[in-house]
């Protein structure tokens, strides 16, 4: 029987499903850091489950009568509603596309992957992966089919529409094409000018892990993560889970290096306000959702690369680094001050680990995952060639080749977590980034002054409105060219790094 008031009852439905979603979510983060190993088949079958409850919802019979019903009437709407409705109809499009077995078998497939992965990456052993790995393409490629066909497009747009809605690899091919004319010229320059400055000094260790995770909580707390409705924990691979109300990041930990887990913080805390900054009155419906990955990856990148590796920041974080580990810079030499750490935090070298690379080359670890899952995906690359095609193309964009498959393609969570056609949202949440960033710093000239003294307030606050805020009520370049004044490009990525590399 379909409800008088269609656009009530959908409402109604989909703040069911909003429910089912965010306790899948609190599943999730649990499955990646505090699960013990022997629950995994349960928790395989708890998040099955749920997933299928969440199919039956929005791929219920009378779903598209529904849909075509209050769209008729969708010009009586505010602009939220009408903005809720389309996001509705794209949200019943890719589930509607799906069979309940395809989703229970895709979800517990990468349940077992996700755990297989894990040992897999501990012991460099890529083979003890490929029987899981191959089961999860094998469903990905049947999503990504059945959703092709349903949107009228590839099968890898079809995957790539899921995290960056509208996304396709056409437009993708040409913002990395920009970058792959700009970026392995600009590398040479950047190696070339840090070669003529003094030596950057190393930060001698041991830096304890508890000491780490008070540093890490007093600056994401200054920044404006809360602590109230959030936790920060330890994950193998660093993420951000949860819901708008209960924010879950995650960093790991290395006693030798604590800029590794510092800036996986930062970076998390920059996901985490975004979530947090979700319009709060839309919170359970489609159109309160973050708006897709381009502009969630700007966040985290614009937090992490662009406000706290800035001299303004690292002057006021490096007194607190210095207290946190009871290093001075009298006693413990010059290593400590506030330009070698920014040095430190800038510097540019090729290496293996994509969470762990410089601005620089950050993207040209994109491309060769992009082009590799393209690959796969269409049937090119054959899973089991998968680490010499990845040391290959290490060796094409930064001229290395890593020493084993943990520092290579078993480094990631993403293919075996059936995120496929996730990875190009980084390198277009960087550009975007640089975009908002330039732009908040037009509108308000004192925020790096701001930034200097600890105050994030200036910039959360331009964030918020106009970027978190507006949840998913326009498509990602309407919110780029309403904040910034154009859509998505290359163009201020590409002057940040040469102003930022070059110029110093």
């Amino acid at each position: 029987m379909i409800a008088n008031d269609p656009y009530a009852e959908l409402e109604r439905r989909f703040a069911r499903l909003s429910a089912v979603s965010r306790a899948s979510a609190i599943l999730n983060w649990d499955r990646s850091t505090m699960m013990p190993d022997g629950a995994s088949d349960d928790r395989a079958d708890q998040l099955a489950t749920l997933g299928v409850i969440a199919h039956e919802i929005i791929a219920a019979p009378d779903m598209p009568e529904l849909l075509s019903r209050a769209e008729e009437g969708g010009t009586s709407l505010d602009p939220w509603r009408q903005a809720n409705l389309r996001e509705m109809r794209r949200a019943w499009v890719h589930e509607s596309a799906l069979p309940a077995d395809l989703v229970e078998a895709r979800t517990r497939a990468c349940s077992a992957c996700e755990l297989a992965w894990r040992s897999a990456k501990k012991n460099a052993d890529f083979k003890s992966l490929l029987p899981t790995l191959t089961e999860v393409l094998t469903l990905m490629r049947r999503v990504g089919e059945a959703k092709a066909a349903a949107l009228g497009t590839s099968l890898y747009d079809a995957l790539l529409d899921e995290f960056e809605p509208g996304g396709r690899a056409a437009r993708i091919d040409a913002l990395f094409a920009e970058l792959r004319a700009f970026l392995p010229d600009l590398l040479g320059r950047v190696l070339e000018h840090q070669k003529r400055l003094p030596p950057i000094l190393p930060l001698e260790g041991p830096f304890p892990v508890e000491a780490q995770r008070k540093l890490g909580e007093e600056l994401i707390r200054r920044i404006g993560f809360d602590f109230h409705h959030g936790r920060l924990d330890v994950s193998a691979h660093p993420f951000t889970g949860g819901t708008a109300d209960d924010v879950r990041i995650t960093t790991r930990y290395d006693e030798q290096d604590f800029a590794r887990a510092l800036m996986g913080v930062l970076h998390e805390t920059g996901h985490g306000l975004y979530e947090a900054g979700l319009p709060r009155d839309w919170r359970r419906q489609p159109v309160g959702n973050a708006r897709g990955m381009t502009l969630h990856e700007s966040q985290s990148l614009l937090m992490e690369m662009q406000a706290c590796r800035s001299g303004a920041f690292v002057a006021f974080a490096a007194p607190r680094m210095r207290a946190a580990f009871g290093k001075d810079v009298d006693k413990d030499g010059p290593a400590w001050s506030v330009e070698n750490i920014h040095r430190l935090y800038t510097r540019v070298a090729p290496g293996f680990i994509r969470v762990d690379a410089d601005e620089v080359t950050y993207p040209l670890h994109i491309m060769l995952r992009y082009r590799l899952e393209r690959a796969m995906l269409a049937g090119d690359l054959p899973l089991a060639d998968l680490p010499g095609a990845w040391n290959e193309g290490m060796r094409d964009l930064l001229g290395i080749v890593p020493a084993d498959d943990s520092l290579g393609c078993l480094q990631d969570i993403h293919w075996p977590d059936g995120g496929w056609g996730y990875f190009p949202t980084y390198t277009l949440g960087a550009l975007a980034a640089a975009q908002l960033f330039a732009a908040a710093r037009r509108a308000e000239p004192g925020l790096l002054e701001a930034i200097g003294k600890g105050d994030f307030s200036p910039l959360l606050g331009w964030l918020r409105a106009n970027v978190h805020g507006k949840g998913s009520i326009a498509t990602t370049d309407e919110i780029l060219t309403a904040a910034t004044g154009a859509p998505l490009g290359s163009a201020a990525f590409k002057a940040h790094l040469e102003s930022r590399y070059l110029s110093a």
